[in-house]
């Protein structure tokens, strides 16, 4: 397999916009073009993510539309859908066609628009991921999901509600440093403990949000990227599932899809978890964060609420998380979230990230997760 690297980002302001999800693609991936330094006609193949197209704007068949926007109908077109891991399914797919020589530079990512529609049809199309047949029948919604996990890490490690309240403190904080986070204004513990009840033990200030954006990444070849000294190599990328249903899972304290992944990326890039410097992780609930945090191998199982708490993945910390805001403050537009996390992690290795900057990051690590924890993609990156 080829080498294969990041050469351009682009990101758009992450919020409410009256653009449709296409054209908020299509400004991130000018940008990334502009980034990469390289003309829309050499660009061989779009991969678009998106999930709502068609409840929340009635349009499908997205791949040849951004494509058109773009000024470059002609090229090869594929949407993803992978419930919240979309893009980062399309990114781990477009790595392939590179490595496999299919193709030299490939336009990756995706975009969202569902603040257009009601919170309860969001909520609806959002639900729509996990199982119809059992699940959504009975009710069962993202946020019960979650705080069934939460309820039984409580359970098994002792984890409690001050702990999960650290993570959106430590999340909303760093998103106060990144100009294209939804929401740019600290919140404390007591706030989020008062917050009103969404499943418990969940409150709302444990949730993320709803979000409308576009996010885009242009890789590229090796005999590509070595002309270009900001790439950031693709070290490893992997991906791995688990049953669709909630009542097959052994252990909800657990998400055994992000401790295979992980696994296989290290494995894959010859790397350990004591190897990276950054990481952008689904923090789509605060419980979702402590959880992944143990799954990817940074803490022992049940010291991911310990470490939210004592600051040690905040910025300045001993493993920075979610630099850029993460779900909870940055936003999360599902079809544009992980490639989102992608740009961010090559602004960080690149050393352009402003205020929000690990320094002396060379390796970083983005974790994406699906649904009701049934689809995880987990990928590493390095500069040199």
């Amino acid at each position: 397999m080829r080498r294969v690297a990041v050469i351009g980002v682009g990101v758009t302001k992450f919020g409410k916009h009256d653009r449709t999800s296409a054209e908020l693609f299509a400004e991130a991936a000018g940008d990334a073009i502009r980034d990469a330094d390289v003309a829309p006609s050499a660009i061989q193949a779009l991969y678009y993510g998106n999930v709502t197209g068609g409840e929340g704007e009635k349009q499908l068949h997205m791949g040849p539309l951004a494509a058109t926007l773009l000024g470059i109908p002609t090229i090869p077109t594929t949407r993803f859908e992978n419930a919240c891991a979309t893009s980062h399914a399309a990114f781990r797919h477009a790595v392939m066609e590179i490595g496999a020589g299919v193709s030299d530079i490939v336009m990756v990512g995706g975009a969202e628009r569902v603040l257009n529609i009601p919170t309860d049809a969001a909520t609806e199309y959002f639900a729509y991921c996990s199982d119809a047949s059992w699940e959504q029948s009975v009710g069962l919604t993202f946020p019960g999901v979650f705080a069934l996990i939460a309820r039984a890490h409580m359970d098994k490690h002792g984890t409690t509600e001050e702990q999960m309240a650290h993570v959106a403190v430590k999340n909303h904080r760093h998103g106060v440093l990144n100009p294209k986070a939804q929401f740019r204004k600290e919140i404390t513990v007591d706030m989020v403990l008062k917050s009103a009840y969404v499943a418990d033990p969940l409150k709302l200030l444990d949730c993320c949000p709803f979000t409308d954006g576009g996010a885009a990444v242009v890789l590229a070849a090796e005999e590509v990227a070595r002309k270009r000294p900001r790439s950031v190599w693709v070290l490893g990328t992997q991906a791995a599932s688990d049953t669709m249903f909630m009542h097959e899972k052994r252990d909800l304290s657990r998400v055994m899809a992000t401790e295979r992944a992980a696994a296989a990326v290290y494995r894959q890039a010859g790397k350990t978890p004591a190897d990276v410097d950054v990481v952008e992780l689904h923090d789509c609930f605060t419980i979702a964060e402590i959880v992944a945090t143990e799954g990817l191998g940074f803490f022992e199982p049940g010291l991911g609420g310990v470490a939210a708490e004592k600051g040690w993945t905040s910025l300045g910390g001993k493993i920075p998380v979610n630099p850029s805001g993460g779900l909870k403050a940055k936003g999360h537009p599902i079809g544009a979230t992980g490639a989102g996390q992608i740009a961010e992690i090559t602004t960080q290795l690149r050393g352009e990230a402003g205020p929000r900057q690990v320094e002396g990051a060379r390796t970083g690590l983005t974790h994406t997760l699906g649904g009701n924890t049934a689809t995880v993609l987990v990928s590493l990156f390095g500069r040199g």
